[in-house]
């Protein structure tokens, strides 16, 4: 026993050791997660993001939503980092007319204000009406129809109140609409009459080509005016939203001045960083600046999660980072080169972990048990009737199979939620038969009309199959088929994103089978597919130019989102 005893004293010790270790990381992982917020803040295509506050602590964000609608959802906080929508902006038909506009068309980058217990939002319906004006008292709507802007010519119209007088700035032509380059572009001002929402006089040119035109700086867009320390500061994106993405900034101590640029710009940008480093965030741009009640600045921007040179699926996404004043400048401190996935908590700020997440990893199921759909679901362009119903079938959401498909411009039935991470998964339980090859209905991972994989329930040659759809250019082809049971009504089926690769599954009960495996995910990438929106994860059924009295009901919708750079 005198040899057993002393290894007995130490295998307890070690495992005392272990056991001390293993409650000691847990409790640094809970007071890292207590202390930091994940970045994006937005995940999934939540570009363009602008943001403002009402002066009593509560602050508001909203982004660009292209030809899907509702349109511009909004957000609320009273911290920078809990958010939850609260609704969207253009929520009515008669507000947003989409049908036409392929999906990167439409709303191109909305801008909201608040002056004097107004909220204000500007943006551009593209390919559409061009710009317009909308407002709210409650900026959970109802906001109020569109006031066109014909005078504005451009894109991303942004209203600045000034003491005693009100502007709209906004991306335009080049001077006398003769470009020296691709690429060259304005930033213009109108003076702006609040009461009756509409510009006053002629357009002034504030910025041409960019900070520098000697060096034909391209895509001068998404500006921003700020009154503080005695200048009035104009920010604005620089580059494109690719790559080359940047965030400049100009100065003044009178408006009717010309602005000066800051001699260190860019004051946000990834573009100098190696494209082959590990878990890259680029593309950062398009910025807002805000400070907190605590007197803290910080700045939402887009950027984007890159897999393999500037590939990604999940679009362009809000991001949120500290801001430093230098000099009286305000710069980015993104605490060394590079963005992080992590910032600490602004000071006294918590993370709710009851709201309906928005990021890190998480599974959220949606069982149609409520008497109307979540924010998060989209449309693809205006519904024109309702064709879906959540009361028909108690449990269900049933979705009418009608002859609009994906690959046309008019508004499908298609109900999306987006993806939001490089490694997750969507899945739904499904009831629906058919006596004619044409109908179908499943799970579609959507990025346009020509790139999306479409994994549904149909029949062929008398029989039931599941089926995965390729889009394309010309038409969608079948790539993989299998004969079902006869008797087969429910199905549940599954689409799994694993960074670069989609696979395929069904089952009947709990007997999960692959259809397709290692599919391209490249193909569902914005650089493949161009654009700028990411891709959508949704519940569609056709008849393919046929009318049907058919309908396809869904029992249930889960989505999971698994990202290693949260595990870590």
């Amino acid at each position: 026993m005198r040899k057993v005893i002393p290894f007995l004293i130490i295998a307890i010790a070690l495992w005392s050791c272990n056991t001390k270790s293993k409650e000691n990381n847990t409790t640094l992982q809970k007071e890292i997660e207590q202390s930091y917020y994940n970045n994006p803040i937005l995940a999934g295509w939540y570009p363009d993001p602008s943001i403002t506050d009402d002066g009593k602590g509560n602050y508001y964000l909203v982004n660009s939503t292209f030809s899907y609608f509702p349109g511009i959802p909004i957000f609320h906080s009273t911290d920078l980092v809990n958010w939850k929508q609260i609704g969207n902006v253009l929520d009515r038909p008669e507000q947003l007319e989409l049908e036409g506009l392929g999906m990167s068309r439409g709303i191109f980058a909305p801008d909201i204000s608040y002056d004097n217990g107004i909220f204000y939002l500007t943006c551009t319906v593209v390919d559409g009406k061009g710009n317009f004006v909308v407002t709210a008292e409650n900026p959970a709507g109802p906001w109020s129809n569109p006031t066109y802007l014909p005078e504005v010519n451009g894109i991303d119209p942004a209203l600045f109140f000034d003491d005693d007088k009100s502007y709209i700035i906004y991306n335009s032509d080049a001077p006398d609409n003769k470009p020296l380059y691709q690429g060259h572009r304005t930033i213009r001002m109108f003076e702006f009459d609040k009461e009756n929402l509409k510009v006053v006089g002629k357009n002034r040119i504030l910025i041409n080509g960019g900070v520098d035109i000697s060096k034909k700086p391209v895509w001068i867009e998404g500006p921003r005016m700020y009154k503080l320390n005695g200048y009035y500061y104009l920010m604005a994106a620089e580059g494109g939203t690719s790559v080359d993405h940047s965030e400049v900034i100009l100065r003044n101590k009178n408006i009717n001045d010309e602005f000066i640029p800051y001699k260190d710009n860019p004051i946000l940008t990834q573009r100098q960083l190696d494209p082959n480093r590990k878990d890259p965030i680029t593309s950062a741009g398009h910025a807002d600046l805000i400070q907190t009640k605590n007197g803290e600045w910080y700045g939402v921007f887009l950027a984007t999660r890159d897999y393999e040179n500037d590939h990604y699926n999940t679009g362009r996404e809000t991001f949120l980072a500290p801001v430093k004043w230098v000099n009286d400048w305000p710069i980015f401190d993104l605490d060394g080169e590079t963005i992080k996935y992590q910032y600490p908590l602004p000071k006294g700020v918590k993370i709710n972990k009851e709201l309906f997440k928005l990021n890190g990893n998480f599974t959220y199921t949606e069982n149609f048990d409520n008497d109307k759909l979540g924010y998060n679901w989209m449309f693809l362009r205006t519904p024109k009737d309702t064709w879906y119903s959540l009361e028909e079938k108690k449990g269900y959401l049933t979705i009418n199979t009608r002859p609009e498909t994906l690959s046309g411009i008019k508004n499908p039935s298609f109900i999306g939620h987006r993806q939001q991470h490089l490694k997750g998964s969507a899945s739904v339980a499904m009831d629906f038969s058919t006596q004619t090859p044409n109908e179908s209905a499943g799970l579609v991972a959507f990025q346009n009309e020509a790139h999306f994989y479409y994994l549904c329930k149909s029949i062929k040659n008398g029989n039931p199959v599941v089926e995965l759809i390729k889009g394309g250019e010309k038409e969608p082809t079948v790539i993989a088929s299998v004969d079902l049971p006869k008797t087969t009504s429910t199905i549940q089926l599954k689409i799994e994103a694993n960074v670069d690769t989609y696979n395929f599954s069904y089952a009947i009960g709990n007997d999960w089978k692959i259809l397709a495996a290692n599919s391209d995910g490249k193909y569902l990438s914005t650089k493949v597919a161009g654009g700028f929106v990411g891709v959508t994860l949704g519940m569609y059924t056709t008849s393919n130019g046929k009318e049907s009295i058919n309908k396809a009901y869904f029992d249930s919708f889960t989505y999971t989102g698994n990202d290693a750079i949260y595990e870590n």
